[in-house]
């Protein structure tokens, strides 16, 4: 489903260069889940960005179903991520002026599903998420593990082909961040190719692939399960 070839992501300021990804080659199968980690400043989120083409690299090549992609246009990358990825983040990005419903219907929206749809897979994905009950509230109203619920959910109501998750428990509590998990391995076992930048190693258990990242390089790969 995904493949990077001589990957490279420089910053540049006017004093300052530094080198984020460093000849990076990757693949990541249909139906995977990959867990990256590493410390601090290694590069994790800078690839997973890459990977959800919400930035560019400096060079290198970058396959998603087959296609190379790493020279898109910002409207065809855009078209791209609507149609098939899903983002899970650290910090939730939930629209605080936006109910439960509201922040899970908006990529619906973008990709002019009609009303009547738009309600069916809404409730659907809330009803799996067990947090329909919420549906009216507002972000601020729900706690950690909700909102990370809720921001799986709206990652997942258009059935993407690929979620992208950034910590998706780093602001949870153990609890909470189990639930979230469990979420993700469901959505795994079911057909769901996930990819997820965490720093926690009870997590990175429950992806089939763990990738170290140290410098901007792939140091390891392990399998944990077939």
């Amino acid at each position: 489903m995904l493949k990077t070839k001589k990957l490279i992501k420089i910053f540049r300021s006017d004093e300052i260069e530094t080198t984020a990804l460093n000849n990076v080659n990757l693949e990541i199968a249909e139906g995977e889940f990959v867990a990256i980690m590493g410390p601090s400043g290694c590069g994790k989120s800078t690839l997973l960005n890459i990977l959800g083409l919400l930035d560019n690299p400096t060079s290198g090549e970058i396959y998603f179903n087959d296609s190379e992609v790493a020279n898109y246009s910002e409207r065809q990358r855009t078209k791209l991520r609507k149609a098939n990825v899903g983002f899970v983040f650290q910090s939730f990005n939930l629209i605080d002026e936006l109910s439960v419903y509201e922040n899970v219907e908006l990529p619906l929206l973008y990709l002019k599903y009609s009303a009547a749809e738009r309600k069916k897979k809404v409730l659907e994905v809330l009803e799996y998420m067990q947090i329909a009950h919420r549906q009216k509230h507002f972000p601020q109203q729900l706690s950690g593990g909700q909102q990370q619920r809720v921001a799986v959910a709206r990652a997942v109501v258009t059935n993407p082909k690929l979620i992208l998750a950034d910590e998706p428990t780093g602001n949870l509590d153990s609890v909470n961040g189990e639930d979230v998990m469990d979420l993700l391995t469901q959505l795994n076992n079911q057909g769901t190719t996930i990819v997820m930048v965490t720093h926690s190693a009870t997590d990175a258990e429950k992806a089939h692939r763990i990738i170290q990242l140290f410098d901007g390089h792939i140091v390891t790969e392990s399998i944990k399960r077939v």
